[in-house]
């Protein structure tokens, strides 16, 4: 059989991993050198010497990169946002009532499968050695997570609705440190449920609730 009648190799093309792999490189190096709202496509682009189209098509957004990049197993803005969409269409009119359990119940579901469990300690590592880390990574959190989170709970781009949002921030980081880091029992052991009944009305009362302050 001749090379012409052969059929395909199924897989990515050798050219397009090269070009993927340029594209993360160069990824990494702007989001650790200029942190996660200056790297923009445009500049990443450059570095990997492609037109930010094809960084677009590869990878659609900037979060997307960034995951990529990061080796994150999945997008967290995007898992937030589709949680609690299914959530709207659950509880209906009811909805901003519930955001805080749905919300700590969807990252504690998450953090449950292992290689996110990995990656979050991973950042958490970096973020806790590096000043470039820890400013890489809010600005992440801020940029995507919190700002899928105000979104969804209409918090408003003003101080309050930042305070609010940093507040449950503060709880969830909080969370997965003291129950994956320091292994703190019964924290630790604990079920999704029973810390989900736990937690879930502190973040509704960050979210929506009297925070003790004019």
């Amino acid at each position: 059989m001749s090379d012409a009648a052969s059929p395909r190799r199924a897989g990515r093309r050798a050219g397009e991993s090269r070009t993927r792999e340029a594209i993360l490189d160069a990824a990494r190096r702007r989001f650790g050198e200029h942190g996660y709202e200056r790297a923009t496509i445009r500049a990443i682009a450059a570095d990997a010497g492609v037109n930010p189209a094809l960084v677009h098509h590869f990878y659609r957004t900037k979060e997307r990169l960034f995951a990529a990049a990061m080796r994150l197993p999945l997008v967290p803005g995007e898992i937030l946002t589709a949680s609690l969409g299914a959530a709207r269409e659950q509880f209906g009119d009811d909805f901003p009532a519930h955001i805080g359990e749905v919300l700590i119940g969807s990252v504690l579901r998450a953090w449950d499968v292992a290689d996110v469990r990995t990656s979050f300690l991973g950042q958490l590592r970096t973020a806790a050695t590096s000043e470039q880390g820890v400013a890489m990574l809010r600005e992440f959190v801020a940029g995507t997570i919190l700002a899928a989170l105000a979104r969804a709970a209409r918090l408003g781009d003003d101080p309050a609705g930042r305070y609010r949002a940093n507040l449950v921030a503060s709880q969830v980081i909080g969370l997965g440190f003291t129950r994956y880091v320091l292994g703190l029992e019964p924290i630790a052991s604990a079920s999704t449920e029973d810390l989900v009944a736990a937690i879930g009305p502190t973040i509704q009362r960050y979210l929506t609730g009297d925070l003790g302050r004019p």
